[in-house]
């Protein structure tokens, strides 16, 4: 647990949101209270936090052990771990035990509370609901990948993929367990969410840029693999993959991302790397490189030596998998109205893609009212590009006030989750 003594002048920072179905409808005025616990287990509160009506916390800097722990192979725990204790009324409380804080980056914990009834509301008090986040991988004792050929069969069209091509699915079904135990819970997160989850849960965030990307495209490869091949399915399970490092990645329900990984994977969710002579994304099988190094998979400590060599993303990859792998894009995204128009869209800009922006952004701004309405006019003016900036704002993203590929898939997402709770 925390340990006061180690982690004098490093600091972390946290963002809390609030929110409930699937967190497209902020919850405002929540109270959030941030606990410390000592090496017995004791707890103090060191923040009281409220929600606003975005559903966000103001951003506050913790203690955090020395970021070299993280950089270095072997170190002390990298990262101090917190509480959360998040009550609304209206909704069941929730506790999020051990919260990751590594130094020198922002940790994002979206809180997604549950209503209760009325008749709970009236009689007894609500249950808590409480999550517990399990250590990183690279510090907790997980079991090593399962090795697994590279190429796998394909099996016969389900209707669930299409073969002869790459889709970015828009959920992925995760079953909380090995892929033998029927009792194993199933959860259902996005995709670009489910990446920054296995992401924030396998590497470090204050990782070189390069690593992370290299990693992040490592990831991304296995999971649309899995999709692509319907591994899981073929053997008649009704799920795409596991939270079992023995047999796939690391997926903790619950757990905090970390900004500077969802800003990568925000920016090529859709990319893979595969080979020439074959159809599938290459099924990138990974290792810490340091307890277990298995030959022709990438190692995540190594990339970090890697990167500060001053190799990029591809040149990391290529030193592991071979130098004919190559980086190739999905050419569908499922699940959003429109797909990304190839252009970045700025002041200036018209036509249909601008109008296209600006209607989704006034239906996100019922839900989110900090959002600023605008006239649909299909002409990008400094209205849009303010509005355009408050949102990457409420949603943790670079403040350009420019609609890029990252922005233009994370306002499909929110307009999206809005818009199926009025269904």
């Amino acid at each position: 647990m925390r340990n006061i003594g180690m982690m004098q002048g490093e600091r972390g920072r946290l963002q809390v949101a609030v929110g409930f179905e699937g967190m497209g409808r902020p919850v405002e005025r929540a109270a959030v209270a941030i606990i410390a616990r000592d090496g017995d287990g004791e707890g103090s509160q060191i923040e009281e936090l409220v929600s606003d009506a975005s559903g966000r916390c103001e951003v506050v800097d913790l203690p955090a052990p020395p970021i070299d722990y993280s950089l270095v192979a072997g170190s002390p725990k990298p990262y101090a771990t917190y509480d959360l204790r998040v009550s609304a009324p209206g909704f069941e409380p929730t506790i999020i035990r051990d919260v990751q804080i590594l130094p020198d980056v922002t940790a994002i914990s979206n809180v997604e509370l549950n209503p209760v009834g009325i008749q709970v509301q009236r009689v007894i008090e609500p249950p808590v609901q409480t999550i517990t986040i399990l250590p990183h991988t690279l510090f907790g004792d997980f079991p090593p990948k399962i090795p697994e050929d590279e190429v796998k069969p394909l099996p016969a069209p389900t209707g669930f993929v299409v073969l002869d091509r790459v889709v970015v699915p828009e959920i992925i079904v995760v079953h909380d367990g090995r892929p033998d135990n029927p009792a194993a819970p199933r959860y259902y997160p996005l995709f670009r969410d489910y990446i920054k989850n296995v992401a924030s849960s396998e590497i470090y965030a204050t990782w070189p840029l390069e690593s992370l990307r290299a990693n992040i495209l490592a990831i991304i490869s296995f999971t649309l693999n899995r999709v692509f091949t319907e591994w899981y399915r073929g053997q008649g399970k009704n799920f795409t993959i596991t939270s079992s490092t023995q047999f796939d990645q690391a997926y903790i329900h619950g757990r905090n991302i970390f900004e500077e990984i969802s800003w990568v994977v925000d920016e090529i969710f859709n990319s893979y790397i595969t080979r020439p002579d074959i159809r599938q994304p290459l099924f990138a099988q990974y290792n810490d490189g340091r307890r277990v190094n298995n030959p022709g998979w990438l190692s995540q400590w190594g990339s970090v030596d890697l990167a500060n060599a001053g190799r990029s993303a591809i040149e990391i990859l290529r030193h592991y998998y071979g130098a004919n792998v190559y980086m190739d894009e999905a050419i569908k995204v499922a699940g959003v109205p429109q797909s990304f128009p190839g252009y970045a869209l700025n002041i200036g800009a018209s036509g249909d893609k601008v109008r296209t922006i600006q209607n989704q952004l006034n239906r996100i701004s019922q839900n989110y009212p900090a959002l600023p309405k605008m006239a649909v006019d299909g002409v990008y003016g400094q209205n849009t590009a303010d509005s355009v900036r408050k949102f990457q704002q409420i949603f943790n993203m670079p403040q350009t006030g420019v609609v890029d590929f990252a922005t233009w898939y994370r306002i499909s997402h929110i307009y999206v989750a809005v818009t199926r709770m009025a269904d």
